[in-house]
């Protein structure tokens, strides 16, 4: 029974995102252009007008490549299901999925991980027509596409924990949203994170928000070795466990306090 469920949770959100693929390329290269753009300016103007040569190792033509290949990694990193869930609680709507034989946050995700796959099939493509321009391998950008799925499940897991607020505060998605910005900064989408000055990049390598987006491209940019691709992986394993445990404390106190008196 159970598996029945997750396979049409999953079913429902591959033909949602195969219906209109269309909406969805177009979604995706919306939501790609504009940071990118944004990032080009940035460095025109601190290497092209700025007159700089290299910032922390990095020159013009690095940081264009870097910005590129990151745009493959930002679209997989996460979604809107965490402030779904923290409406599911609000509103009462848990209710009807606490009927079902399957953990709601397990439903919502393998719902939502259709478009995912959809888009990662898309990136995985575009990667490889980008790889054989700029010389990247078609085998490191599955491997960044794999670390990125990854990362995927482990910004899920924190983000349906942190979700699990709503069961104490009704106005829980400022949490949401400061999650969301840290996110942003902290895992490589607005800028590579070895610009950050070295005695703060412990800050992000104690985090698992790197493994979303800056280090797919390092690995897709040849800029990581095969063996520190696969501790890597072996890391992201690790911040699943911890996930995991996040999501059945959490989500166990929450559900004790849980009144349903919404809709």
């Amino acid at each position: 029974m159970k598996l029945g469920w997750r396979i049409a949770a999953l079913h429902n959100g591959l033909r949602d995102a195969t219906a209109y693929p269309i909406e969805f390329i177009i979604e995706f290269l919306s939501a790609a252009i504009a940071p990118a753009a944004i990032q080009w300016v940035l460095w025109y103007a601190m290497f092209k007008i700025g007159g700089a040569q290299t910032i922390a190792g990095m020159d013009y033509h690095s940081m264009i490549h870097y910005t590129l290949v990151s745009i493959l990694f930002t679209q997989i990193r996460g979604g809107d299901h965490d402030f779904e869930l923290a409406e599911m609680i609000r509103s009462g709507q848990l209710s009807n999925y606490l009927l079902r034989p399957v953990g709601v946050v397990e439903f919502v995700y393998l719902r939502g991980l259709g478009p995912k796959l959809f888009i990662s099939s898309f990136c995985i493509l575009l990667g490889i027509v980008i790889g054989f321009v700029s010389g990247m391998s078609p085998l490191r950008i599955l491997g960044s596409m794999l670390l990125a799925l990854i990362g995927n499940s482990i910004h899920y897991q924190i983000s349906a924990s942190l979700s699990a607020v709503s069961f104490l505060w009704e106005e829980a998605y400022s949490v949401l949203m400061v999650k969301n910005m840290l996110v942003s900064l902290l895992s490589g989408e607005l800028i590579p994170l070895n610009l950050f000055p070295a005695s703060y990049q412990w800050i992000w390598k104690s985090t698992p928000f790197y493994l979303y987006v800056f280090g797919p491209a390092q690995y897709a940019l040849g800029h990581w070795s095969d063996a520190q691709f696969f501790q890597q992986v072996l890391i992201g394993g690790f911040w699943l466990l911890i996930g995991w445990g996040l999501i059945r404390i959490s989500w166990g106190l929450g559900i004790r306090r849980y009144l349903s008196l919404g809709g």
